[in-house]
């Protein structure tokens, strides 16, 4: 089995496409805390739900010296629609490519549903501190209350 980076390790540096057709890696926030949440597709109940409670605390994150960056496999322009349509306001970035951020993170993962399995994004949420070290992972995260938890985390960091 692979070991993937857990608590106390770099994040892997990994480009990722933006909406706006830009990109945008970890250390782009370099000397600034960052939460990166992945999860599953936009315009599901659940990653819906998600999206818009970190929206919500946006300016909490940002007093908290906070940065956030949503991240699935879908498309940048699926991304573009997703973002318009819900009025998001935290950023998100594709990870469509093979060997991506969430391959080197394990959040790419064989999955199960109905008794099929097929490879998806875990819902898992990575804190990072100023100097770009894994301060604290959240796996398979249900989303209930989640993004309030992460911002008390990254508070507290």
């Amino acid at each position: 089995m692979t070991a993937f980076p857990g608590v106390g390790d770099a994040v892997p540096d990994i480009a990722l496409e933006t909406p706006e057709g830009g990109r945008v890696k970890p250390s782009d926030f370099a000397g600034e805390k960052l939460v990166i949440f992945f999860y599953p597709k936009d315009d599901t109940p659940g990653c819906t739900t998600e999206n818009k409670d970190f929206s919500a605390l946006k300016a909490d994150f940002a007093a908290a010296g906070t940065k956030l960056l949503g991240v699935s496999k879908d498309p940048a322009k699926k991304h573009a629609r997703f973002i318009a349509k819900h009025d998001l306001t935290a950023p998100l970035a594709s990870d469509a490519e093979e060997g991506g951020l969430s391959d080197a993170l394990g959040v790419w993962a064989e999955k199960q549903m109905y008794g099929k399995t097929y490879m998806g994004m875990v819902r898992a949420t990575y804190l990072i501190d100023a100097d770009g070290k894994i301060a604290r992972i959240w796996d398979k995260v249900k989303v209930k209350g989640h993004a309030e938890e992460v911002l008390a985390a990254a508070q507290a960091l």
